[in-house]
């Protein structure tokens, strides 16, 4: 299956909207936590998700910058 670069453009923000909603929330509730051992928990899993968001960030602007610079030789 080939995915052209404008689809890997969308498909990249959007999962990075979702990665970062996801840390959003896991940051945000991180004042419901007593317990330090989950507080640590929550926070590398928010991390986490922020990675991931970022990552799809990054290859979704790459693939911008491969579209936006391609030349046809033909």
């Amino acid at each position: 299956m080939k995915i052209s670069a404008q689809m890997t453009i969308v498909m990249a923000a959007i999962f990075a909207v979702v990665c970062f909603g996801v840390a959003i929330t896991g940051f945000t509730s991180l004042g419901e936590i007593s317990d330090a051992t989950q507080m640590a928990d929550a926070k590398g899993f928010a991390w986490f998700w922020t990675f991931l968001g970022s990552v799809a960030s990054v290859l979704g602007l790459l693939a911008w910058w491969m579209v936006r610079t391609h030349r046809d030789d033909a």
